[in-house]
C-alpha cells in the first residue's frame, strides 16, 4: 500500500481526500501545515506528496523547498485552487499540478501516473 502525504490547511478537503483515496487503496497521511508535513514526512517516509501551495504564511512554497531538500527525487503533486507560475517550480522535479476540485478524478489519475513512475524506477 503506497503512503501518500497530503498537506492542506482545509480540514474538509483533507476529509474528502482521506475518504476517497483510502477507497483507492492508498494509506493517506494528513498534515495541516508545514511543521506537521515535515514531521510526518520524517516519521512515515511517504512515496508521494500532495501539497497545497496556498496556505497561510506562504507555507506551501516553504514546505515544497524543505521536502525537496530532504529528498530531491520525491514525487510531489501540487494541488492548488489558484494558478501557479510553474516555469521555475516544475524544474524542481515536481510530477504535476492539479487545480483543486471536489471531483477527484484528475487528482486520482495524477496519483496513479506518479505511482507508476515510482514503480518503474525501482
Amino acid at each position: 500500500m503506497e503512503k501518500i502525504l497530503c498537506v492542506d490547511d482545509d480540514p474538509n478537503l483533507l476529509l474528502l481526500y482521506q475518504e476517497e483515496l483510502s477507497e483507492e487503496g492508498y494509506h493517506l497521511i494528513i498534515a495541516r501545515n508545514s511543521r506537521q508535513a515535515l514531521e510526518k514526512f520524517e516519521a512515515e517516509s511517504p512515496q508521494l506528496v500532495i501539497l497545497d501551495m496556498h496556505m497561510p504564511n506562504m507555507e506551501g512554497l516553504k514546505t515544497l523547498k524543505a521536502l525537496l531538500e530532504r529528498n530531491k527525487s520525491l514525487p510531489i503533486i501540487l494541488n492548488t485552487a489558484y494558478p501557479v507560475d510553474l516555469k521555475n517550480i516544475l524544474s524542481w522535479g515536481i510530477v504535476s499540478y492539479v487545480i483543486k476540485s471536489s471531483d477527484l478524478t484528475e487528482l486520482k489519475a495524477k496519483i496513479k501516473e506518479a505511482i507508476a513512475l515510482i514503480k518503474k524506477d525501482k
